[in-house]
């Protein structure tokens, strides 16, 4: 029987690294299916998925209202902060109020740390960078504050920045403690949903084996930790990679939808698509 080449998008990073162990490393296996892995840093990913281009891919959860059409939402795979997630950062200042008619660095358009950045504040100009380089464009003084994702979100501290705002600790205070959705991993439509869900199932399975084994999965994460050391690297997966990853069940999908709900009635997002989880 011909094996089906399946493309699966993610990120260079080390919660998404773990996440796909067990059908990286061959480990879990779907019959019938050989799968590709493509790895992008999220802004491209994002793009690529406007373009229909891979059959499954990590997105910013910000970008699914603009490829609802073609794709479905795995209740696998998604990145919540449960009172933790992108924080603004910056050397001199340690207010919103004093970031009024300053620059934040942000990491793209179609990224949840940014859709939450035009939700949440007003008055701050922003421009986009790549995510790795916003530091360094805060050191330059290219930018007056950062706007940081993935491991910047727990490094910050030691390395002497001040801590604006952590938009997971807004998210929890308003919503009345939901997490904070801000990646999903997403299936094309064009597959079927029988594939569809038999994806979303060997996704799940992975991660399960990533957990169970450890002392294979963190080492294996860590190839793409930028820096940072084991333990670090091993709590950021925690941080990223939980219960909710595994199943976000309605209390992910309810935060979802109070996600795009909130966009659409700042006019930041087209519509508040239907979500169908597989």
């Amino acid at each position: 029987m011909t094996e089906k080449i399946i493309r699966v998008g993610h990120s260079p990073d080390p919660d998404d690294a773990f996440m796909f162990y067990g059908l990286a490393s061959g480990k879990v296996k779907l019959d019938g299916i050989t799968i590709e892995h493509r790895l992008e840093d999220i802004q491209s990913l994002n793009e690529r998925a406007m373009r229909t281009e891979l059959e499954v891919t990590a997105i910013s959860a910000h970008t699914f209202p603009y490829v609802a059409d073609n794709y479905w939402i795995m209740r696998t795979g998604a990145s919540m902060g449960e009172g933790y997630g992108p924080v603004i950062i910056s050397r001199k200042y340690k207010s919103l109020d004093e970031l009024k008619g300053k620059v934040v660095g942000t990491p793209g358009p179609l990224t949840t740390a940014t859709l939450l950045f035009k939700i949440f504040t007003d008055g701050i100009m922003n421009v986009d960078l790549p995510f790795d380089k916003i530091m360094q464009a805060v050191d330059d003084g290219k930018v007056d504050a950062g706007l940081l994702i993935h491991e910047g979100q727990i490094t910050y501290q030691s390395l002497g920045y001040n801590k604006v705002l952590d938009f997971g600790e807004l998210w929890e205070e308003r919503t009345n403690g939901l997490p904070l959705p801000l990646g999903l991993d997403v299936v094309r439509k064009d597959l079927g949903e029988e594939l569809a869900r038999k994806l979303s199932r060997g996704l799940k399975e992975s991660i399960a084996y990533g957990y169970a084994h450890q002392d294979e999965s963190i080492p294996y994460a860590m190839q793409w930790g930028r820096g940072i050391d084991y333990t670090l690297g091993e709590k950021f997966v925690k941080m990223y990679v939980t219960e909710l990853t595994i199943d976000m069940g309605e209390r992910g999908k309810r935060a979802l939808e109070l996600l795009f709900k909130t966009g659409s009635d700042r006019k930041l997002i087209p519509r508040v698509p239907e979500i169908q989880l597989l």
